[in-house]
């Protein structure tokens, strides 16, 4: 899932790159916490490095509010030795002065070589100060949605999903081809969702596009006429609300079709005021696109027209109902335009859960705590894979991994979890098709603090059939009826139960009660206030008696998810536990 950073050899060239010349990478740091929101009326600590052959005698920041720009100088603080640079790396710190609620900030900061007049600005290494890289922030005091928080998130692939009652698949010559997934499908299916304990849908892009995914899209006020019609969606909207249901929409902001209007206009017309929408090497044919796809034509967001048709087509489905925007490929667009993107969405729904499309390391994903309510967790996905499905962590070596994770974090940045998605291998597929793994992973997942999601199938055993490798393999047609696996369905039903239950799951303590990394069984106890569920996992593939040394726990506890043999006395919880399964003690 993490693509070229899996290799040692790219991640050590990201890391140098980091460290060299004047960086500052969007850090930030509030006085509490590293990875918290800023908050008005108190003021921001940037900080930034600077390494390498250069010497500067100054660093200094250009900050803009509302057109009005001051000036304030960074202070160094310490020089910190680097080993595998074999060189010091200089921080610098400076505070962005308290602000009002709503104020975003826009800075650039640039480093005066010592000696000389000339200046060098982080991150780009711009020779002068209209082309530095811009950072911005936005300062406020929305909270992160208060029913995000209890969130269990059902992901729907629309094309693949449901086409309706009555209605067969159809049947392309390929996996990229229609299948015949529609809105009225997902109508028609809420009470299914909402059995599975899920309280919120994310839909995959479904404005008009010619392809079976949407992330490519043509007009982004009309839904795709294969799925449906606006008026579908908003009915939609109205019937997931009466039954309790949030709608998130996909929002792809860094692309979109080379068929889409205004890109057909600029390629036609080089004089066309929609020229300047895009970047172009070399104009008709050469220009700036997703990954080199040439059909994705990547947007200039420093251009505001641009910037503000985006901003405006957000408005309007926040207008219409929608509750969140899953933010496709966040690290695309620059920060400058979600720090608008968010004020833009906060002031038309104050309580809409934005979340990011952030696929990287921790520190990557903590550079969008001023701008979303949270990210996709993907280092948490990738764990949960490493251990229970493909075994090459130790529980000890999780563990350590969650520990440090839920530490990093401020608990009002939100971080969605999931063990699969359309866009990587199915976990069923990974795990050799053994569905015990799959249980323990999917257990882990519902009895973490994060808001879980189920990529649709996941749930019902839906496999892929050919290597990993290919992001159509893991889009293959849902499967209904009889063909659905039936315990796996009552499984992760009973897990949705288990997590609306037991909603300390989500705001509670998590203390580790139990770790045996030869035996591979694990517990933690999960509490909030005077209440408590234990969780406890048998990794092995023998049969295991488990004392779990727990004082004060209630002698009526059972196991409410498997019905396993459970003991309780003053001091000690005794649970004796099958190969590869679990308990949820209560």
């Amino acid at each position: 899932m993490f693509g070229t950073q899996r290799d040692f050899e790219n991640r050590l060239v990201e890391y140098r790159s980091s460290l060299t010349g004047i960086k500052h990478l969007h850090r930030l740091k509030t006085p509490s916490v590293y990875a918290s929101r800023p908050q008005p009326n108190m003021p921001i600590t940037l900080y930034t490095t600077t390494s390498g052959g250069i010497a500067y005698d100054l660093v200094r920041c250009w900050m803009n509010i509302d057109g009005k720009e001051t000036v304030f100088e960074l202070t160094p603080t310490e020089s910190v030795w680097n080993t595998l640079e074999w060189r010091y790396v200089r921080h610098w710190f400076g505070a962005i002065p308290p602000q009002a609620n709503g104020t975003i900030v826009r800075y650039k900061i640039g480093g005066r070589v010592m000696g000389s007049d000339r200046w060098i600005f982080a991150d780009n290494q711009a020779r002068v100060l209209s082309e530095a890289t811009e950072f911005a922030v936005s300062v406020d005091d929305y909270d992160r949605p208060t029913w995000a928080r209890d969130a269990v998130i059902y992901h729907i692939f629309l094309d693949r999903f449901y086409p309706g009652d009555g209605v067969p698949w159809k049947k392309p010559t390929s996996l990229s081809g229609f299948f015949g997934g529609t809105l009225r499908g997902v109508i028609q299916k809420l009470d299914y969702i909402q059995s599975l304990g899920c309280n919120a849908i994310w839909l995959s892009p479904l404005f008009a596009s010619p392809s079976h995914h949407g992330y490519d899209a043509t007009d982004y006020y009309t839904v795709e006429p294969r799925f449906g019609t606006n008026a579908e969606l908003k009915e939609l909207i109205e019937k997931a609300h009466a039954s309790g249901i949030r709608v998130i929409l996909d929002f792809v902001a860094n692309h979109w079709s080379n068929k889409h209007p205004t890109f057909q206009t600029a390629q036609r017309d080089k004089d066309s005021e929609y020229r300047a929408w895009y970047t172009w090497q070399r104009w008709p044919d050469t220009y700036t696109s997703f990954f080199g796809v040439k059909g994705m034509p990547q947007l200039n967001l420093k251009h505001k027209p641009a910037s503000d048709y985006l901003l405006a087509s957000a408005r309007y489905w926040l207008e219409n109902g929608v509750d969140g925007y899953r933010l496709d490929y966040a690290p695309g667009p620059p920060q400058t335009f979600w720090a608008d993107f968010r004020q833009a969405c906060k002031a038309v729904k104050p309580e809409v859960f934005l979340f990011g499309e952030v696929v990287g390391h921790a520190e990557a994903v903590a550079s969008y705590v001023p701008h979303f309510d949270g990210c996709l967790d993907f280092l948490l996905a990738d764990a949960l894979r490493r251990t229970f499905v493909l075994e090459t962590l130790t529980l000890l070596e999780f563990e350590a991994f969650l520990a440090a994770h839920e530490a990093y974090f401020s608990s009002d940045f939100l971080l969605p979890a999931f063990l699969d998605n359309h866009d990587m291998t199915r976990i069923l597929y990974l795990a050799g098709e053994n569905k015990a793994k799959v249980k323990l992973a999917a257990l882990v997942l519902f009895t973490l603090a994060a808001p879980p999601i189920i990529y649709n199938g996941t749930e019902v055993g839906i496999s892929q059939r050919n290597p990993l490798g290919r992001f159509e393999e893991a889009r293959l047609p849902m499967l209904w009826g009889d063909e659905q696996d039936k315990n796996l369905l009552t499984y992760f039903r009973r897990l949705g139960t288990l997590r609306k239950q037991f909603p300390l799951l989500a705001s509670g303590k998590r203390e580790v009660v139990h770790l045996n990394v030869q035996n591979g069984t694990y517990a933690y106890l999960c509490t909030l206030g005077d209440k408590s569920v234990l969780i406890v996992l048998n990794t092995s593939r023998r049969s295991e008696t488990i004392n779990i040394p727990i004082s004060s726990f209630k002698t009526s506890a059972k196991d409410l998810l498997n019905g396993n043999s459970v003991t309780v006395s003053t001091d000690l919880v005794k649970v004796s536990l099958p190969a590869q399964s679990s308990a949820f003690i209560a």
